[in-house]
């Protein structure tokens, strides 16, 4: 895990998520968490990622998503050099995207 997220402030923001168990739930904890610009630009942020790992390209992900070219890059490099987690998620999608 990244140095700057090593507190445990963020250890029991982890926590409260892992406690969560249904849609329901999660959707009650982020509504009362983020605000509404802050959920829209994470799922922005997944949908991008799930479109790069479809091999689509950053015009077709700009257009249909919104994102500018410096998310979608940005997204990009995490698919690249990060640490997996977009990964992680897909694989446990139902869907498998």
């Amino acid at each position: 895990m990244n140095k700057k997220l090593q507190t445990k402030e963020v250890d029991k923001l982890f926590d409260a998520v892992l406690a969560l168990e249904t849609k329901e739930e999660c959707c009650a904890f982020f509504e009362d968490l983020c605000t509404v610009g802050e959920l829209l630009s994470m799922s922005q942020r997944l949908a991008v990622a799930q479109m790069l790992r479809q091999g689509r390209t950053y015009l077709e992900i700009a257009e249909n998503t919104g994102a500018s070219t410096a998310t979608i890059s940005r997204v990009n490099r995490s698919l690249a050099y990060g640490e997996d987690g977009y990964d992680i998620i897909f694989a446990r999608l139902k869907d498998g995207n």
